[in-house]
């Protein structure tokens, strides 16, 4: 007879008396053995249980070999301890874990759909159906077969059996590991479904409260169901009507007509993009044609809010109105400091030399094609030296 930890015996269990039998380290992570534990281990898609040792904080649980090790914030001497379990943490875990096997059964035996996975998730868990797709009607179906197992408060029971016992069950299995030996765990639905698991489970479909399942996307050839139950279910309800009253006093207008007004809203801001910029590639010709109007053989510009964007558009029109001359152009954006160096056609010295100049000044990085260099640098406090070497290079003193 296999001897069954006490998170088995009893998964509503939250205190119990233990001694540590063996402390380490793993991987630089303390660990302690326990002669007991109400703490699960992580596995069969269920997160391990978080507790405290005392006072130290049990982070991780996990098998290794025939043992369980509790990783620990700092270590512990072997001894007699008090094990406490964090119960908000497992009744969720239960909850969802729960829901997953009724959720499983009901697909399985209403809509012929097999589930292939099962993911636990912090915030939202999902199972795979080899479903190829799933609609919006038959999403709604399978909750509401799912609602009533719900309401009739099956009652969810565990236990173990030998092999030779399993063997004559209708059991819902993917089956056993290879080389599994001894006895098997069984977790029963009253009336709605037997299946091997080693997970912590509750009581009654009752304690699930309710369950919803939140949509689907495909996933190797089947359907990935996303879903959440019982407290989680309360919380993320709680958490839409709390971001809706917002929504209602943001948009000033009911719920059913948020997407409406969204959408409308949406089109405006793109024609309101489009029209800025409109508006900023002519405000970037009337610059590059200001700039080009200007005396000197260097000359220079900085625009604050532009982006590179802009900055193109100003050196690819100055470009060829420059001559023999040369232009240095920055612009500073909350997406970054943008440079260019700009060569007229006639202009004696090499582009990327000049560009090079520029980029090692400001301490940044760029290329060139063309007659522009371009770059990007973190800051513009090197702004001044940098023309000063580049009016340095074209001199011939640089």
């Amino acid at each position: 007879m296999q001897v069954m930890p006490a998170y088995e015996r009893d998964p509503y269990r939250t205190e119990l008396e233990v001694a540590v039998v063996e402390a380490g380290e793993d991987t630089g992570r303390p660990f302690a053995v326990l002669d007991d534990t109400i703490l699960y281990p992580e596995g069969g898609g269920q997160p391990a249980d978080r507790g405290w040792l005392d006072e130290v904080a049990v982070v991780d649980v996990r098998r290794s070999g025939d043992a369980i090790r509790h990783h620990l914030e700092r270590p512990v001497p072997p001894g007699p301890a008090r094990l406490r379990l964090d119960w908000a943490r497992r009744f969720d875990h239960m909850q969802q874990h729960t829901g997953q096997h009724l959720l499983t059964a009901v697909a399985l035996e209403r809509f012929g759909w097999r589930t292939t996975a099962f993911h636990l998730g912090a915030d939202v868990s999902d199972i795979e159906l080899d479903a190829p797709s799933l609609t919006r009607t038959q999403l709604s179906a399978l909750e509401e077969a799912v609602a009533a197992q719900v309401r009739g408060a099956r009652s969810v029971s565990a236990r173990r059996v030998t092999p030779e016992e399993y063997a004559t069950l209708a059991v819902r299995s993917r089956g056993l590991p290879e080389g599994f030996a001894g006895e098997i765990r069984l977790v029963e639905i009253k009336g709605v479904d037997l299946n091997t698991c080693g997970g912590t489970h509750l009581r009654s479909t009752a304690e699930l409260e309710a369950l919803a399942l939140l949509g689907t996307e495909p996933m190797r050839g089947g359907t990935r169901v996303f879903f959440v139950a019982g407290g989680r279910l309360r919380r993320r309800m709680a958490a839409h009507e709390e971001r809706n009253a917002a929504l209602r006093a943001a948009l000033d207008a009911p719920e059913s007509d948020f997407v409406a007004l969204v959408e409308r809203r949406r089109g405006e801001a793109r024609e309101l993009e489009r029209q800025v910029g409109t508006l900023l590639g002519d405000l970037a010709v009337l610059e590059a044609d200001a700039l080009a109007a200007s005396p000197g053989i260097l000359l220079e510009a900085h625009y604050e809010g532009r982006d590179a964007s802009f900055l193109q558009t100003v050196a690819r029109r100055v470009a060829p109105n420059l001559g023999g001359r040369v232009a240095f152009l920055t612009a500073a954006h909350e997406r970054g400091h943008f440079f260019a160096v700009v060569a007229g056609e006639r202009c004696p010295k090499a582009l990327s030399s000049l560009g090079a100049v520029v980029a090692d000044a400001l301490g940044g990085r760029g290329g060139g094609a063309g007659r522009i260099f371009q770059g990007k640098a973190s800051s513009f406090a090197a702004r001044v030296s940098a023309l000063d070497a580049l009016l340095a290079a074209l001199s011939g003193n640089g």
